[in-house]
């Protein structure tokens, strides 16, 4: 179900391996590291979805000009509320859908430039994160820091499930991360580590 409450940006560029989106504005919590987002596939109810994994602030040389001129708070705060601040925010493609189908696998095709990104809400973040297929995509991930990223998304995935799930969930996670990563018991410690302690 596409929820338009939920955008977070437009694709400026795509590759089947991830995505970068524009903001114009930062909401609150939106994006933030380790969010599930979808974006529309080029077939009709097809969609892709990824992680995000960096949030840039570009470069913008009016704020350069404004900093060195100390202006006082509340016109700082005018500025940051009230200008378009270019925001770029990354994401590391995990999967996609044919329907109700979900796959943890690249897409055969990015998005679209201009297509909008979606937060998923936690209907579909426990509905992708049923299956731990998708770890494999992030630990194996050089443009993302892949071990906090995919820690951040299991924090998020598992506060999408209601209270009484959730710690079953992550040792269903963990089981599968001691699988792919036996072995190198220093990454699966450290991963399991920053599971126990957000």
């Amino acid at each position: 179900m596409r929820n338009l409450n939920l955008r977070v940006g437009r694709v400026l560029r795509a590759s089947t391996r991830g995505f970068t989106i524009g903001c114009a504005v930062m909401q609150p919590d939106i994006p933030a590291f380790g969010s599930f987002v979808r974006a529309d596939g080029t077939a009709p109810r097809s969609a892709i979805y990824g992680l995000i994994y960096d949030v840039s602030v570009e470069d913008d040389p009016f704020v350069r000009q404004f900093i060195s001129a100390n202006p006082p708070e509340e016109v700082v705060r005018d500025q940051r509320e009230n200008r378009q601040v270019p925001i770029e925010v990354s994401v590391l493609a995990v999967g996609c859908a044919d329907g109700e189908h979900i796959r943890h696998c690249l897409p055969a095709q990015p998005p679209v430039t201009l297509d909008w990104l979606y937060q998923c809400d936690e209907a579909e973040v426990r509905a992708f994160t049923a299956r731990f297929d998708y770890f494999r995509l992030v630990l194996e991930a050089r443009e993302a820091p892949a071990d906090e990223l995919l820690a951040a998304s299991l924090r998020f995935a598992a506060a999408a499930r209601p209270e009484e799930e959730r710690e079953r969930f992550l040792i269903g996670a963990g089981r599968e991360l001691s699988r792919l990563l036996s072995g190198d018991p220093l990454r699966l410690e450290g991963l399991l580590r920053r599971l126990r302690n957000p």
